[in-house]
């Protein structure tokens, strides 16, 4: 009778064994795939952004507009080179992440700089300044592209009464190099051609906002700001859906007359598309601002119902 009662507990305690493991294996994988899914939920599913959607419509051909032009060229000054051709023309300086490049003008005939920056796909983030004499930084800027390669920075720096240095700091990380190039703007270079696309100015009081949307088909927008030889300071936005920043720029100069701010802001599938700029400085400082299309492309129209003039050019 004992050895039956030693065998039955015995059985039973392998049974109880038996269904604890089975209930704790079970709620290992119940475990595991809740983690799984909270991993997918916050790392595996990427927000979709503007980008990825123009990507997709340019490799389905539709169903809106997709770009099958030639090369972009200025719609004033077509014989004065384009971004492209100069950084074909230019071997580029290779700024690596933290690093900081200086580049000295001793011409004082050299009143204004070409300064280009790119990437190959990653982004963009850098300080430029002015130096002009010892702790005499009287332009300075703050530079950040989401994509370094689709939307290159070209900007016009002002130098009279030379001499004068520009310095290039990449603050990006390491693995964040920056391609620049830093070249004296001739006579008939881009200050010209950029200037040559504006025909009008608006007054930007301190503290205001301004916006411009435009056509699709605009590759490119020319941007000056200038002042009454009051100081500057703006904050100039490239925007692509609400408050998703494609490339911001800011800007201090210490005298608008000098030294404006000029600038090529590049809008490859520009759809949707906005410059916004803000007067940073109190109500004392107002600013004017021009913003005109620079380079316009050729688009071919998938429906024929689609009405082009939908939007201004501007």
């Amino acid at each position: 009778m004992t050895a039956v009662t030693v065998a039955m507990w015995a059985a039973i305690g392998l049974i109880g064994l038996v269904g604890a493991d089975a209930f704790a294996s079970s709620s290992r994988e119940r475990r595991s795939s809740v983690s799984t899914t909270q991993l997918a939920l916050e790392y595996g599913a990427r927000t979709r952004t503007q980008d990825d959607y123009i990507d997709d419509i340019n490799r389905s051909g539709g169903p809106m507009v997709s770009y099958n032009g030639p090369t972009a060229r200025p719609i004033s000054n077509i014989g004065r080179p384009s971004l492209g051709e100069i950084w074909e023309s230019t071997m580029p300086v290779i700024v690596q992440g933290g690093s900081l490049r200086t580049w000295a003008f001793a011409n004082p005939q050299v009143d204004a700089v070409q300064v280009l920056l790119k990437s190959a796909g990653r982004p963009i983030d850098a300080d430029i300044d002015l130096w002009n004499g010892p702790d005499n930084t009287p332009h300075k800027m703050r530079v950040y592209v989401e994509d370094g390669a689709r939307r290159t920075f070209s900007a016009i720096i002002g130098t009279p009464r030379g001499p004068n240095s520009i310095a290039v700091r990449n603050i990006g990380q390491l693995e964040f190099p920056v391609d620049a190039v830093v070249r004296p703007d001739n006579q008939d270079g881009l200050a010209v051609s950029i200037a040559s696309v504006v025909t009008r100015s608006e007054v930007i009081q301190g503290g205001a906002v301004r916006t411009w949307p435009f056509n699709p088909i605009v590759q490119s927008v020319a941007v000056i700001i200038k002042t009454d030889g009051r100081p500057l300071n703006t904050r100039i936005e490239l925007l692509m859906g609400p408050n998703n920043s494609k490339q911001v720029v800011e800007v201090y100069t210490e005298d608008g007359i000098d030294r404006p701010f000029f600038a090529i802001i590049e809008t490859p599938e520009a759809t949707g598309c906005v410059i916004r700029i803000k007067n940073t400085a109190p109500l004392e400082f107002p600013v004017y601002a021009s913003v005109a299309p620079y380079t316009v492309g050729d688009y071919d129209f998938v429906s024929e119902s689609y009405n082009f003039n939908q939007w201004p050019m501007l």
